[in-house]
Protein backbone atom coordinates (compact mmCIF):
# COMPACT_ATOMS: atom_id res chain seq x y z
CA UNK A 1 0.00 0.00 0.00
CA UNK A 2 0.97 3.39 -0.43
CA UNK A 3 1.26 6.04 2.84
CA UNK A 4 0.13 9.59 2.22
CA UNK A 5 -3.46 9.79 1.51
CA UNK A 6 -3.91 6.10 2.26
CA UNK A 7 -2.84 4.97 5.54
CA UNK A 8 -2.98 9.15 6.15
CA UNK A 9 -5.10 11.55 4.99
CA UNK A 10 -2.74 13.22 3.08
CA UNK A 11 -1.74 16.11 5.53
CA UNK A 12 2.13 16.98 5.93
CA UNK A 13 2.39 18.71 9.03
CA UNK A 14 5.65 20.55 9.82
CA UNK A 15 6.85 21.74 13.07
CA UNK A 16 8.47 25.05 13.68
CA UNK A 17 11.71 22.59 13.76
CA UNK A 18 10.91 21.75 10.11
CA UNK A 19 10.12 18.24 11.77
CA UNK A 20 7.22 16.36 9.62
CA UNK A 21 4.00 14.92 11.53
CA UNK A 22 1.61 12.86 10.50
CA UNK A 23 -2.05 11.82 11.49
CA UNK A 24 -2.70 7.83 11.04
CA UNK A 25 -6.01 6.27 12.26
CA UNK A 26 -6.13 3.78 14.71
CA UNK A 27 -8.87 1.65 13.38
CA UNK A 28 -6.22 1.22 10.59
CA UNK A 29 -3.43 0.45 12.87
CA UNK A 30 -5.84 -2.45 14.58
CA UNK A 31 -6.97 -3.52 10.66
CA UNK A 32 -3.17 -4.19 10.36
CA UNK A 33 -3.12 -5.89 13.51
CA UNK A 34 -5.76 -8.20 12.48
CA UNK A 35 -4.55 -8.75 9.11
CA UNK A 36 -1.07 -9.90 10.75
CA UNK A 37 -2.80 -11.93 13.11
CA UNK A 38 -4.71 -13.84 10.66
CA UNK A 39 -1.26 -14.55 9.00
CA UNK A 40 -1.34 -11.99 6.34
CA UNK A 41 1.42 -9.91 4.57
CA UNK A 42 1.70 -6.28 4.57
CA UNK A 43 4.19 -3.84 2.40
CA UNK A 44 4.58 -0.34 2.45
CA UNK A 45 5.55 1.11 -1.04
CA UNK A 46 5.80 5.05 -0.65
CA UNK A 47 7.30 7.83 -2.76
CA UNK A 48 7.95 10.05 0.59
CA UNK A 49 10.82 9.15 3.24
CA UNK A 50 10.79 10.18 6.93
CA UNK A 51 10.89 9.33 10.65
CA UNK A 52 7.42 9.59 11.33
CA UNK A 53 6.97 6.92 8.60
CA UNK A 54 9.56 4.64 9.84
CA UNK A 55 8.44 4.91 13.56
CA UNK A 56 4.60 4.08 13.05
CA UNK A 57 5.87 0.80 10.25
CA UNK A 58 7.55 -0.29 13.40
CA UNK A 59 5.03 0.08 15.51
CA UNK A 60 2.60 -1.62 13.21
CA UNK A 61 5.05 -4.55 12.70
CA UNK A 62 5.26 -3.94 9.04
CA UNK A 63 9.20 -4.74 8.01
CA UNK A 64 8.64 -4.10 4.10
CA UNK A 65 8.90 -0.51 3.68
CA UNK A 66 9.82 0.81 0.65
CA UNK A 67 10.67 4.18 1.17
CA UNK A 68 11.86 7.39 -1.39
CA UNK A 69 10.18 4.67 -4.17
CA UNK A 70 10.66 6.78 -6.97
CA UNK A 71 9.77 3.77 -9.39
CA UNK A 72 6.60 1.80 -7.70
CA UNK A 73 6.65 -1.34 -10.16
CA UNK A 74 10.20 -1.93 -9.65
CA UNK A 75 9.40 -1.39 -5.80
CA UNK A 76 6.53 -3.64 -6.28
CA UNK A 77 8.78 -6.30 -8.26
CA UNK A 78 11.14 -6.04 -5.57
CA UNK A 79 8.65 -6.35 -2.72
CA UNK A 80 6.74 -9.44 -4.32
CA UNK A 81 10.02 -11.50 -4.94
CA UNK A 82 10.86 -11.28 -0.95
CA UNK A 83 7.06 -12.30 -0.19
CA UNK A 84 7.90 -15.25 -2.91
CA UNK A 85 4.84 -14.12 -5.01
CA UNK A 86 3.71 -12.32 -8.41
CA UNK A 87 2.62 -8.94 -8.67
CA UNK A 88 -0.83 -10.61 -10.00
CA UNK A 89 -1.27 -12.22 -6.28
CA UNK A 90 -0.94 -8.91 -4.61
CA UNK A 91 -3.12 -6.06 -3.93
CA UNK A 92 -2.11 -2.49 -3.61
CA UNK A 93 -4.11 0.26 -2.03
CA UNK A 94 -3.41 3.93 -3.43
CA UNK A 95 -5.22 7.11 -4.08
CA UNK A 96 -3.26 9.64 -6.42
CA UNK A 97 -1.54 9.48 -9.64
CA UNK A 98 2.19 8.41 -8.50
CA UNK A 99 0.21 4.94 -7.74
CA UNK A 100 -1.23 4.73 -11.80
CA UNK A 101 1.64 2.71 -12.78
CA UNK A 102 2.19 0.27 -9.95
CA UNK A 103 -1.89 -0.28 -9.54
CA UNK A 104 -1.79 -1.40 -13.12
CA UNK A 105 0.34 -4.03 -12.52
CA UNK A 106 -1.07 -6.11 -9.33
CA UNK A 107 -3.87 -8.47 -9.35
CA UNK A 108 -5.96 -6.15 -7.30
CA UNK A 109 -5.93 -2.93 -7.25
CA UNK A 110 -7.37 -0.73 -4.58
CA UNK A 111 -9.04 3.21 -4.36
CA UNK A 112 -9.51 4.93 -1.44
CA UNK A 113 -12.75 6.88 -1.46
CA UNK A 114 -11.08 10.08 -2.07
CA UNK A 115 -8.58 9.10 -4.45
CA UNK A 116 -8.07 10.95 -8.01
CA UNK A 117 -10.16 10.31 -10.88
CA UNK A 118 -7.68 8.61 -12.36
CA UNK A 119 -7.23 5.74 -9.42
CA UNK A 120 -10.66 5.46 -9.41
CA UNK A 121 -11.06 4.49 -12.75
CA UNK A 122 -9.15 1.70 -12.78
CA UNK A 123 -9.89 0.20 -9.04
CA UNK A 124 -11.18 -2.98 -8.76
CA UNK A 125 -12.35 -1.99 -4.87
CA UNK A 126 -12.87 1.49 -3.90
CA UNK A 127 -13.96 1.93 -0.06
CA UNK A 128 -16.31 3.70 1.51
CA UNK A 129 -13.52 5.36 3.65
CA UNK A 130 -11.49 8.06 2.99
CA UNK A 131 -7.83 8.17 3.50
CA UNK A 132 -6.17 8.24 7.07
CA UNK A 133 -10.23 7.46 8.09
CA UNK A 134 -10.37 3.62 7.97
CA UNK A 135 -10.13 3.08 4.49
CA UNK A 136 -7.27 0.46 5.29
CA UNK A 137 -9.43 -1.21 8.30
CA UNK A 138 -12.24 -1.08 5.67
CA UNK A 139 -10.49 -3.44 3.28
CA UNK A 140 -8.82 -5.94 5.54
CA UNK A 141 -12.45 -6.47 7.32
CA UNK A 142 -13.94 -6.85 4.03
CA UNK A 143 -11.12 -9.55 2.90
CA UNK A 144 -11.24 -11.13 6.33
CA UNK A 145 -14.73 -11.64 6.22
CA UNK A 146 -14.97 -13.04 2.44
CA UNK A 147 -12.19 -15.38 3.86
CA UNK A 148 -14.22 -16.24 6.77
CA UNK A 149 -12.08 -15.24 9.11
CA UNK A 150 -13.51 -12.37 10.83
CA UNK A 151 -15.75 -13.59 13.35
CA UNK A 152 -12.93 -16.06 15.15
CA UNK A 153 -10.57 -13.04 14.82
CA UNK A 154 -12.73 -10.78 16.55
CA UNK A 155 -13.73 -13.64 19.29
CA UNK A 156 -9.87 -14.26 20.22
CA UNK A 157 -9.56 -10.71 20.42
CA UNK A 158 -12.74 -10.80 22.96
CA UNK A 159 -11.63 -13.85 24.19
CA UNK A 160 -8.08 -13.00 25.40
CA UNK A 161 -7.46 -9.17 25.02
CA UNK A 162 -4.38 -9.37 23.20
CA UNK A 163 -2.01 -6.56 23.46
CA UNK A 164 -3.31 -4.30 20.16
CA UNK A 165 -1.24 -1.68 18.27
CA UNK A 166 -2.99 0.56 17.14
Amino acid sequence: MDVDGTLTDGGIYLDDAGEELKRYDVRDGLGISMWHRSGGKIAVITGRKGLALTHRMRELHIDIVEQGATDKVAALNRVAARLGVTAAQCAFVGDDIPDLAVMREVGVAVAVADSAPEILAIAQITTVAKGGHGAVRELVEMILRKQGKWDALVAAYAANSPTIIH
